[in-house]
């Protein structure tokens, strides 16, 4: 796997993942609610959403707004399995390890804190 900042490298380079961006409302959401409730959520969407074997509504599941996680995950290509399998490599069909998991929200929680320009202390 790459670092996460060599993988945040290659995303920016994606004109459509580089679109994506947190929305005002969605910066101060963030900084109000704070990255470890922002973080855990990112757990249980991805554990219900993502992580599972088979997945009925595969690369449909993942709103494109309404939720800091969801654009996040758009913009890490995190949003559906045919997504990781094309920019992790992760192959679909089968359900994803602790660490694949803890790697992918260690990517949308990178990218958040860059979007809200937040250093880890």
């Amino acid at each position: 796997m790459k670092s996460i900042d060599e993988m945040l490298n290659s995303l920016s380079k994606s004109k459509f993942r580089n679109s994506f961006h947190l929305k005002e409302k969605d910066k101060e959401y963030v900084k109000n609610k704070g990255l470890k409730l922002i973080e855990r959520h990112a757990y249980e969407l991805l554990e219900a959403r993502l992580a599972p074997a088979v997945i009925p509504n595969d690369g449909k599941q993942t709103p494109m707004r309404g939720y800091p996680v969801f654009i996040a995950e758009h913009a890490t290509a995190t949003c559906c399995r045919g997504c990781l399998q094309k920019w992790y490599y992760i192959p679909k069909g089968r359900e994803l390890t602790q660490e694949e998991l803890d790697y992918i929200v260690s990517i949308i929680m990178a990218w958040i804190k860059k979007e809200i320009k937040i250093t880890e202390k």
